[in-house]
């Protein structure tokens, strides 16, 4: 009667309130308990994660799969139950990335030795990656989605915040094309092998993090003045474009006019 509290009948004995009058709360003349939950209430219910598969299954998902491989580009089962394979991951990105500024590019040498270049300079640019690159990776099935990630900045020498990126399936169904952001955790292997080697199925996609709201706080000082001074830029060319249209226009205009001088109506 008091906080006004509404709950369902098998819902009391769990509720706990703070409450202002303890041991003096009542129920309210009008009841402010509600008849229990219809048995068509949609209620969450906690998915059973599905048992990882045996080795054996592996085994025969592994076989199944390379024998529809036509590109050389096989998967191999370990002795500890691991296995190995290739992954292409399309990079779709909209925004500059930013790079160490004259440095050359890794070289098998560096790789092996585990070379990370970008510690070598403290100057950054920025540049746009090629929209639709194809980027081939050998992984094992213990490569996250995250680790993924990280594996393509480091080899495009891209040291922007990993956060700042999202690794996406895109499907294919029902003639249309359909994205899904994978969580980090996610074994991007396991999901090649479950839809097998034909990318039109299933392929990976490199996108910029969206959120919906962009955490400017997530970029640094350079970064942020690179963006002003390409946003200036494209400003700048939609004026020239807008204004060269219109000069057209009026040229068109101009010239229809000298030859509509001296002609009835």
């Amino acid at each position: 009667a008091d906080c006004r509290y509404t709950c369902h009948q098998e819902c009391r004995s769990l509720i706990q309130l703070d409450c202002r009058r303890p041991g003096q709360c009542q129920l309210s003349p009008e009841s402010t308990l509600l008849p229990p939950r219809s048995q068509n209430v949609t209620q969450t219910v906690e998915e059973e994660k599905p048992e990882p598969p045996t080795v054996q299954e592996i085994r025969q998902k592994i076989e199944k799969y390379n024998a529809k491989v036509t590109n050389c580009l096989l998967m191999k089962l370990n002795d500890d139950g691991t296995y190995t394979g290739f992954i292409k991951v399309h990079l779709k990105l909209r925004r500059p990335v930013t790079v160490p500024a004259g440095i050359r590019p890794q070289s098998i040498y560096d790789a092996l030795k585990e070379v990370n270049l970008a510690e070598m300079t403290d100057k950054r640019t920025s540049f746009y990656l090629p929209l639709d690159a194809i980027k081939q990776l050998h992984i094992s099935s213990t490569t996250t989605v995250g680790e993924v990630i990280q594996g393509l900045l480091k080899k495009f020498m891209v040291v922007d915040n990993p956060q700042k990126f999202a690794l996406f399936k895109e499907m294919r169904k029902d003639g249309q094309v359909l994205f899904q952001k994978l969580p980090l955790t996610e074994y991007p292997l396991y999901l090649r092998l479950l839809a097998g080697p034909d990318t039109d199925v299933l392929s990976f996609v490199l996108k910029e993090n969206e959120t919906g709201e962009v955490e400017w706080d997530a970029f640094s000082i350079p970064e942020l003045q690179n963006f002003l001074m390409i946003l200036d830029k494209e400003e700048k060319d939609k004026i020239q474009q807008v204004h060269r249209k219109y000069e057209r226009f009026k040229q068109r205009l101009q010239q229809t006019l000298k030859e509509a001088r001296g002609k009835p109506g």
